[in-house]
């Protein structure tokens, strides 16, 4: 493959690919159907090779691709989403009506849609023909094997024009290509598909289209199928170089079959065309004469004034739709990442930097903002105008760029466009009325300079709209943050007034247990009442914490773990599972196994996990407690304690809310008590694995840590 000339390349990066009206008017259409599907929107996409090839591009863009590349047009549709694909279509429209290419007219357009959708609808049929296993894929290369040829023409205008006019032989059309312009239309296509990190087969089935017929006989099935699809398209039947390709493919086609593909992709292309309300050539299926036809004006030069006001009015209506898209965004990473597709969409910018303004507003760094160059996470600029681009651009509240100024560029904005992979820089200031939320930073060539001159002022709305936008999402934060600040207070004040009303009868039972201690004999029920009086001090202590967040516990002593479980049998046994007919099993070692942990923290743990059990299970079930020693994982000794149980079991959703504790409501106090054995059991360093099935019981082990290390944590 040839390399393109850096002038082609640049007059390439100049140039817009049209799209028919008709076919974009249905797009906005279908987007905004909310009954209308992916597949609904891909069928249309699919009927234009400039739609298609702008959403491959924006899809494969390094800002959105992830992972492999994708060759699917609904991939790429379900990969933008709605929101994107609205946007895109809105600019694709808005460039239509107020951006009008006078180097191209309806029936050039109509003539090079006419011709690709013919050429993909055959390309499919003759996939299918030889069994090839993805024939969309040929349909997609089928639309795009001429797109060189678009964008040659609307990025060089008249020069190539003229050069189509005199090279309607497909015989010579490469020959003089490269002799004109250093390449051809083919390897313009094909490289522009490599640039979207495609799969190499299809920009090779778009680079071979014009290749001789003993040239693609060497090629493999993909660039076969679009060679033959676009040969049939255009020449004579009894073609020698198709016979040639024909008798020696490994495609095993048949003339007769491909004929008959021909009249049902002429037919389908027709229908489409009718359906659309666009008007093909008379000459189709052969190109039409008018593609050389030189464009007279169709309307006098317009007014300083009009031109004015068709600038103030595209952008007006180009950016609106962005605006309201940016404010439905709850984070400012969605909103950064919305403005850097933001400005490939609308303007063609694929390579955007973000900085933002510091706290005091006197520097604009780049460490809060990801995926970009590391450079401009590292950067932090004072505000002084002759130190960057980007603080220039600010201090002057005006777009500015490397190609408007006389003076040299400074070694860091140098150092920023190589970062960027450009010739030059292009500085948007993004001030929200007299705040300066930041800067984008756009790398810029010479000739998107040029192309971008009319459109400063759409630019300088398009850093109002991003930085309103931030500013907007920074104040709905601190108002939440103040929101949720005032509720912390009310509920403190509340759980203050819980504590110090729950203290009183708390302490008055106290007092009594231990008169009542005194009364009774000595061997009578005095383990029982000290036991109890533990558990008043536990509950005084978790009413006491609910003034405070709850934290890793700094009282982690070494107990007997055995001994507690007893004296949690014989206070709750009866309660919990004796007197609702639930059977207790347990197998407890006979000597005690000291663990490393917060006494009432392992009796918190320890009731959850029963009381979940006693309200799940129903008379005649059993409830197995069990204590196993000498436990290895990761290294570390554990003791493990089981709790397994015969009852009906629990989804999978109650399961997830021991591993991540999220808000409960009045009905679902077994997920309750679950969060809390789980955010406990964290603070720990307990581990929990829990096995259970709908119908079939629940088996949940906690492996208690023997000894721990000293925390990390402040």
């Amino acid at each position: 493959m040839q390399r393109i000339p850096q002038s082609v390349q640049e007059s390439i990066e100049g140039g817009h690919l049209p799209s028919p009206p008709e076919i974009l008017l249905r797009l906005m259409k279908t987007v905004d159907d909310e009954q209308a599907t992916m597949g609904d929107l891909a069928s249309i996409v699919e009927q234009d090779p400039g739609l298609a090839s702008r959403i491959l591009s924006v899809a494969n863009s390094p800002a959105l691709r992830r992972g492999r590349e994708l060759n699917s047009l609904e991939n790429c549709l379900v990969a933008l989403g709605t929101r994107l694909v609205r946007s895109l279509a809105t600019c694709l429209s808005i460039q239509r009506l107020f951006d009008r290419n006078p180097k191209l007219d309806a029936a050039t357009v109509a003539d090079f849609w006419s011709h690709s959708l013919l050429v993909a609808e055959l390309a499919r049929s003759v996939a299918e023909l030889a069994d090839y296993p993805r024939p969309d894929e040929a349909y997609l290369s089928g639309l795009l094997h001429d797109i060189g040829e678009l964008i040659l023409l609307t990025a060089l205008g008249d020069p190539y024009r003229r050069f189509l006019k005199n090279s309607a032989e497909d015989a010579k059309l490469q020959a003089e290509e490269i002799h004109l312009f250093g390449t051809t239309h083919a390897e313009v296509g094909g490289w522009l598909i490599d640039q979207w990190g495609l799969d190499t087969q299809l920009a090779d089935s778009v680079a071979f289209h014009h290749a001789s017929a003993v040239q693609i006989l060497t090629a493999t099935s993909l660039p076969q199928i679009i060679w033959i699809a676009q040969t049939i398209s255009t020449t004579d039947d009894n073609s020698p170089e198709m016979g040639m390709v024909l008798n020696h493919s490994s495609l095993k086609l048949e003339m007769s079959a491909l004929l008959a593909a021909k009249e049902r992709s002429i037919q389908r292309t027709r229908q489409i065309a009718e359906a659309l309300g666009i008007t093909v050539s008379e000459e189709f299926p052969k190109r039409s004469t008018a593609i050389a036809a030189p464009i007279a004006p169709s309307t006098p030069p317009s007014s300083k004034a009009e031109e004015d006001m068709a600038t103030i009015v595209g952008g007006m209506a180009l950016l609106q739709p962005l605006q309201q898209d940016l404010f439905q965004l709850g984070s400012d990473t969605e909103v950064l990442l919305a403005l850097r597709e933001s400005a490939r969409i609308l303007f063609e910018l694929p390579k955007v930097a973000i900085l933002l303004a510091n706290d005091k507003g006197d520097a604009l760094s780049g460490d809060k903002v990801g995926a970009q160059p590391e450079i401009f996470r590292q950067l932090s600029i004072p505000m002084i105008s002759d130190r960057a681009l980007a603080a220039a651009a600010v201090i002057g509240r005006q777009v500015r760029t490397t190609f408007d100024q006389s003076e040299s560029p400074t070694l860091l904005d140098v150092q920023l466009a190589r970062a960027l992979s450009a010739d030059g820089l292009l500085c948007i200031p993004m001030l929200a009325r007299s705040r300066t939320v930041g800067v984008m930073i756009c790398g810029l060539s010479e000739k998107q300079y040029g192309r971008l001159q009319r459109r400063i002022p759409w630019l300088a709305n398009f850093g109002k709209i991003a930085a309103i936008s931030l500013d907007a999402l920074t104040e709905a934060n601190k108002h939440r943050q103040q929101v949720e600040e005032e509720l912390t207070h009310q509920f403190t004040r509340h759980a203050r007034q819980i504590v110090h009303e729950a203290g009183n009868p708390l302490g008055i039972i106290k007092s009594y247990l231990k008169i009542l201690e005194r009364k009774l004999p000595e061997d009578g029920v005095r383990e029982e009442l000290t036991i109890l009086t533990e558990e008043i001090d536990r509950v005084a202590n978790i009413v006491g914490h609910m003034t405070h967040a709850l934290k890793r516990s700094a009282e982690a002593t070494t107990i007997d773990l055995v001994s507690v479980l007893n004296d949690l049998l014989l206070l709750y046994a009866d309660p919990l599972f004796n007197s609702r007919g639930i059977r207790i099993e347990t197998a407890l070692p006979q000597i005690g196994l000291p663990v490393q942990i917060n006494r009432d923290n392992l009796k918190q743990i320890v009731l959850n996990l029963w009381k979940n059990a006693s309200e799940a299970l129903v008379a005649g079930k059993t409830i197995k407690i069990s204590v196993s020693d000498n436990i290895i994982h990761d290294g570390a000794s554990y003791v493990q304690l089981r709790v397994d149980d015969n009852g009906p079991g629990m989804p999978e959703e109650t399961i997830q809310s021991i591993y991540h504790p999220k808000p409960v409501t009045d009905t679902s106090q077994r997920g309750l008590g679950l969060s809390v054995v789980g955010l406990l059991s964290k603070q720990e360093g307990i581990l929990i694995t829990c096995r259970s099935q709908i119908g079939a019981g629940t088996s949940i082990a906690l492996l208690i840590p023997k000894s721990r290390k000293p925390s990390t944590e402040p």
